[in-house]
This record gives C-alpha cells, structure tokens and sequence, in this order.
C-alpha cells in the first residue's frame, strides 16, 4: 500500500509539473472510487457484498467488474472465461438479493440499462428476463438453486480465492517498484556505510600493527648489532680497530666505526620500509637516541590529529591508473575526476542523482588540469600536457572545443573559469614537469580565452623570462587574479585592465597551490616545502595565519609534481594533499591542529571541497577516488 501511495503522488507531481491540470482533475477524482482498493481482498469482497449489491449500487457494481476484467483478462487468455462466469454469478446474486428485498423495481432498471450488453455476452440471460414478473421465483426450478444458501457461500468462496491468487501473481507496475527500489538503496547504504566504518577500522588496525611490527624488527636489528668498542675485548691478532661481531642469521651490512665521517643523516621513522636492511652501524651507535626521539615526537604530532568522522564514504572504482586530479562541479551533484592514462571519468555518488552525464572522455595525454564552468554544471574544462584543452559538454556527452596552447608552452598546469564573465585563463609552462620537479619548468604563459568564441583574447603581462605560473584563482567577483609561481612570488592582476597590479615573495622555495579566503579578505598559499600561509589583502605581506604539513606533503620526497589543497565553503577547513595514505584537514585559524582522513592505500594525490556541504574528495594514487561527508 506504501508503494502505491507512492507512486501515486509522483503521478500528481508529474502532472502538476506538466501543466496537465484536467488530467490530474480526473485522476484525483477516480482515486476517491478507489475501485480497486489497493488490491486488498477483503476490502473489495466488502465492497461487493456489504456495500454495492445491499445498497443496490448497480452502476458501481459493473464499473467495479469492468475494472477486474480489464485488469486480470490481459494476464492469461484462458481467465477470459473465468471472469466472465464470475461476472455472472455476480450480478445473478444482485438480482436475487433485490427479488428477496422486494425491489423488483432495481432489477427492472438494471435490465433497462445493461440488459442489451448482459444479452450480447451471454445468450441465456433471455430467461431471467422474465424474474421481476414472476411470483415466485424461488420455487421455479430454474431459479430456485440461485435462492440457496450453499450457492451464495460458494460464490463468496470462489470470488475471494480468484482474486487473492490474482493479486499474489498480478504483476506489479514500474511505477510502484521505485518506492521498494528507493528503500532497497536506502538499505544498501547503510549497508555501505557500515561496511566502510568497519573497512576503516580495519585499516587503521593494520596500520598499527605494521607499525609495531616495524619498531620490532628495528629493535631486533638494534640488539643484533653488537659494536666492541671497549678496550678490554679480544681485537683479532694484528687489528688495531675494534671489532664488529655480527650474528650468522642476521643480513645487515656492518662497516667500521672510523666511516662515521661520511656518513648520511639517518631516515626519519616513517620513512624506513621493512625491506630497508642496509644499516651502518655507526648510524645505530650514534642516531639511535635521536631516531627515537624523532619517532616520539613523530607519533605524537600524529595523535594530535584525530580521525574525521565520517557521515558515509562513497568510493569509485572507475580509473585504472593513479588519479591526477578530481574536482566537484558548480552544484555539487557531478565529480569529474582524471587519471595519469589521459582519461576523464563524469559521475555522480548520490544513487537518487540522474547518471545521464555520467561519461568517460579519452584525451590521449595526461591530465594535468580540470575545471567546471562556474555558473552550472554543463561544461568542463580539461587541460593536458600537451598543450591541450578541451571542453566538455556533459549534456551533449561531446567535445565542444579543442584548443591548442602555443608549442612553446606544453603543459597546461592549471585552468579558472571566472565567477562571472564567460572566460577562463590557462597557466601553461614550456616544459613538461618531471617528477618531484616543479622547479624546472622552464617558462611561464598566462592566456585568457572567451568561452563563446572559443578564442585567445589577451595573455597576461609576466615580463621577460617569467617562472611559470603554477596555479591560479579568481576572487567572487573575478576582478582580481591571484597567480601563483615557482619563484615564490605570489601575483595579482587586474582582469579588467589585463595589467599586474601588485605581488609580493610569500615563499623561500616554489609555490604549489594559491586560492582566495572564502571572505575575500585573505589568500592561502602552499608552498613546496610543505608550509601553508594566509596572508591579508589589506595589509599586503601580513601573514594571518600558518602551518606546516611538511611531513605530509613535503615535495621534495613525492611522486607527484604538485600538491594542492582546498578550502570548505565556510574557509574553516583546510584539506592538503599527502605522500601518506592519510591527508589532513587543518583547522584554520582555530585551536586544534586538525583531523585526518580516513586511509587510502596509496599517497592522496588530489583534493577538493564540495561548493556547500562538509563533503570532500580524495584521489588517490591507488586508482579511487572517495567521496566523504563530514559528521
């Protein structure tokens, strides 16, 4: 019954959106008969006995048996009889009831109405013509069975099992199964959702038992490796060094204590692998008090930012190589995420969200940059190292423009649509970025394009020689550019003029990632090295505020050649990219240090914010991509 109801009030939105007022007149109309009465037996058994023949309801009657031949004659061709006999029987008892009742008068009518239709059905309606004349019908023999208490029972019987083996079997419409199929994914959900806070749990149980099987094996290692340092011990004959007594299981490689001078300063904790086996041993005699203390300090940074907790976590699947970037579209409803092979992938991770975008664009060579249109969710823009970009119709499912960069600027790092107008700009650089080397990129090419005559109109003033240009953003209004280069020095233009207003160094090394505060009265910048800064509009050069997520996304030790992060819609929340299977999301100029991400198996290499929920995404270089709503 649920899933009628359902179903029927998404016909009457259907209607009222279709302007079809008379239809959805007539339709609220035939709901009050409500002939079929949910296809509940007992109600329309009811409906028959108690109500239509008693009150001799004629005309509702074979409305009512109109309705259950048309409903149940279109199953089998051989309950064509069935029902017809039935049909028969039923207004046999409505006229023996109204004969018994001593209202010749409604049988008179009915005859006077449908009589003709009863005669075309069935020829042997002729006799009971004569009914409402004869005296005593019950003592005809014709009629006298009619009169019987046995043939009103079985006729009960015979009309209540018809119809519950026809309801059990009749065929439910599509309509109706969207409500059971909303529930059933409704149920899936939490099923997702439970699965990923025990996978989560999971992982964070294998995490610490690698952990503690790590600090075993360099314990075991530590107290394998035995320095003779005193001078009372047994030198071999002739050696004037101290000797290194090195167990027969063990696999290290020992070099004397006199090497110390050349030696390199030790890893830190989280960077040393189980297969690490190559150990010297003045490393272990001298460091192993620091690596400790390191490792103290280390796990208690990591204490410092508790895990997110999670509302639900979608998690796709569709890529086959490590995700390049990913971004959430104007409204939030579509991802586009991109992968190092050169594919695109348009999806949705709300079931109740239409996939007809959903889509997978070939663009024959790494992604390096996406961006939606800022005012809807029809176009996408995609830059390549190539030199290319395309935009995507995700309506039309089709390539709208291909443009090409000029060959002496290859690689399109970053691009911006502009909140307002209908341009874009693109960094583009004149080399293609090696990894972990965002400093040798040679040049830099600052392009704004027009999106309705797909043309360059004007490139931005550098000067001679200009860093290349990393990443780049709008302000609300898109009067202002902000520009961030490998030199440091963050840029600002005005886009009205097309001239450089103002700029000032931000960082000692290059810049990987600039945006503006969500007040417009700030701008964060992310450096190489791993420190973040919010600097002030109105006192230029004033930093507001700063962290450093070094030991999660410091450049020099990643695989890929630039973070970025992202701000949520109330600028609170600050998510960075990490070299770790966890990222970070800093409270920004708050108290706490900031949570965590729940684990990915590999380094997260792209990172945004959904425009108005505390949802945010994750990709990885394990392939996925995560959707994760915030509590």
């Amino acid at each position: 019954m649920e899933n009628m109801v359902y179903a029927e009030e998404l016909v009457k939105e259907f209607l009222v959106f279709r302007g079809f007022t008379n239809t959805l007149q007539a339709f609220v109309k035939e709901l009050g008969t409500d002939i079929g009465k949910g296809f509940q037996v007992d109600k329309i058994i009811d409906l028959v006995f108690s109500i239509y023949i008693p009150k001799f309801q004629a005309e509702n009657l074979i409305q009512l048996l109109r309705f259950f031949s048309n409903c149940f004659s279109s199953h089998e061709t051989h309950l064509i009889s069935v029902i017809s006999e039935l049909d028969i029987s039923i207004i046999q008892y409505y006229i023996i009831h109204a004969i018994q009742a001593g209202r010749k008068d409604k049988v008179i009518e009915l005859f006077d109405i449908h009589g003709t239709e009863l005669l075309q059905k069935d020829q042997h309606w002729a006799s009971w013509f004569a009914i409402p004349y004869i005296k005593a019908p019950q003592s005809e023999p014709k009629f006298r069975v009619y009169f019987s208490k046995e043939w009103s029972n079985a006729l009960h019987l015979s009309l209540r099992n018809f119809l519950t083996k026809m309801f059990n079997g009749t065929r439910i419409p599509a309509l109706m199964k969207i409500s059971s199929e909303r529930n059933m994914v409704s149920r899936l959900k939490g099923d997702i959702k439970q699965l990923n806070f025990k996978l989560a749990q999971l992982q964070v149980s294998l995490e610490e038992k690698e952990t503690q099987l790590h600090q075993l094996r360099s314990s075991l290692l530590a107290t394998e490796v035995i320095v003779g340092t005193d001078s009372t011990s047994n030198p071999l004959p002739g050696s004037g060094e101290p000797t290194v007594f090195v167990p027969a299981s063990s696999h290290v490689n020992c070099v004397s204590a006199s090497a110390q001078a050349g030696e390199r300063e030790p890893k830190h904790s989280e960077d040393i692998r189980p297969d690490d086996t190559q150990v010297s041993t003045s490393k272990i005699s001298n460091h192993s008090g620091q690596s400790e203390r390191n490792t103290e300090n280390d796990a208690q940074r990591e204490e410092e930012f508790p895990e997110v907790r999670v509302d639900f976590q979608e998690t796709f699947l569709g890529h086959t190589s490590p995700i390049s970037r990913c971004r959430f579209s104007a409204t939030g409803d579509n991802v586009a995420s991109a992968s190092v092979d050169g594919t695109v992938r348009i999806w949705t991770y709300d079931s109740s969200a239409p996939t007809s975008r959903n889509a997978t664009i070939y663009c024959g060579a790494e992604i390096m940059s996406l961006e939606w249109e800022c005012k809807s969710d029809r176009l996408l823009l995609i830059g390549t190292a190539d030199g290319g970009i395309k935009a995507w119709n995700v309506d039309a499912k089709r390539v709208v423009c291909d443009l090409s960069c000029t060959e002496a600027f290859p690689s399109v790092l970053d691009l911006k649509c502009s909140p307002v107008e209908p341009i874009f700009v693109s960094a583009a650089a004149s080399r293609w970025p090696g990894l972990s080397d965002i400093g040798k990129l040679g040049y830099a090419s600052l392009t704004v394009w027009n999106m309705r005559t797909w043309k360059a109109m004007t490139v931005l003033p550098l000067g001679e020689d200009p860093p290349p240009i990393t990443s780049v953003c709008f302000n609300h209004n898109g009067k202002l550019l902000a520009a961030a280069a490998t030199d440091g020095m963050i840029h600002m233009f005005d886009m009205s003029a097309g001239l450089q207003i103002t700029g000032w160094p931000a960082h000692d090394s290059a810049i990987s990632s600039v945006m503006f505060g969500s007040d417009e009265t700030s701008i964060f910048t992310l450096g190489i090295d791993g420190k973040i800064f919010e600097w002030s509009l109105q006192n230029q050069g004033k930093v507001l505020w700063s962290s450093d997520c070094s030991r999660f996304c410091n450049l020099r030790s990643s695989s890929h050649y630039k973070h970025e992060m992202a701000l949520d819609a109330y600028g609170r929340r600050l998510l960075v990219t990490s070299n770790s299977l966890r990222a970070p999301i800093y409270q920004v100029r708050g108290h706490a240090y900031g949570m965590r991400t729940l684990p990915h198996s590999a380094s997260i290499t792209t990172v945004d914010w959904h425009p108005t929920s505390p949802i945010f995404l994750t990709g990885s270089a394990d392939h996925s991509v995560r959707v994760t709503s915030m509590v």
